[in-house]
């Protein structure tokens, strides 16, 4: 009598790497997705922030480039309108050089217990010697504008 060995069965094939190559995706994948909308986020509220500002500050250099000194005194605030007159503040800025160009580079908006602060950083070309200078504005907000305050 001959004995036939019994047949073994097939081990099942083990699907750990599986399982967990696919819980690293799902994991990376909500990572990527957070990270897109908390970005988003950020950028939409830092835009919210210095957006306002950056226009202010445009508005205002715009004002001065065109010679409309009684237009840019009234983006003032009103601790600069009140330091000085709009007849010395036009004296003032017809005097000094002109500004060919500008580029605003930076805007830092910051809130102290309450208190709404801007300084956009700015650089600029003199019209007749072509130097090139940078100056930081500072803004505060009032009435829910922001406006250059010296």
């Amino acid at each position: 009598m001959t004995y036939e060995p019994m047949p073994v069965p097939t081990p099942k094939a083990s699907r750990t790497t599986r399982t967990v190559l696919i819980v690293v995706a799902v994991v990376l994948a909500l990572c990527c997705l957070c990270g897109v909308g908390g970005g988003t986020w950020l950028y939409r509220t830092y835009n919210n922030a210095a957006g306002p500002a950056r226009e202010a500050t445009t508005a205002y250099l715009d004002d001065l480039m065109a010679a409309n000194y009684d237009g840019a005194y009234g983006r003032l605030c009103q601790k600069s309108r009140d330091a000085v007159t709009r007849a010395d503040f036009t004296r003032v800025q017809s005097a000094q050089l002109k500004i060919r160009s500008y580029e605003v580079t930076g805007v830092y908006v910051a809130n102290y217990n309450g208190k709404v602060r801007a300084e956009v950083t700015v650089r600029y070309i003199q019209d007749t010697t072509g130097a090139q200078a940078t100056q930081v504005l500072p803004l505060v907000k009032e009435g829910g504008q922001w406006r250059p305050c010296q």
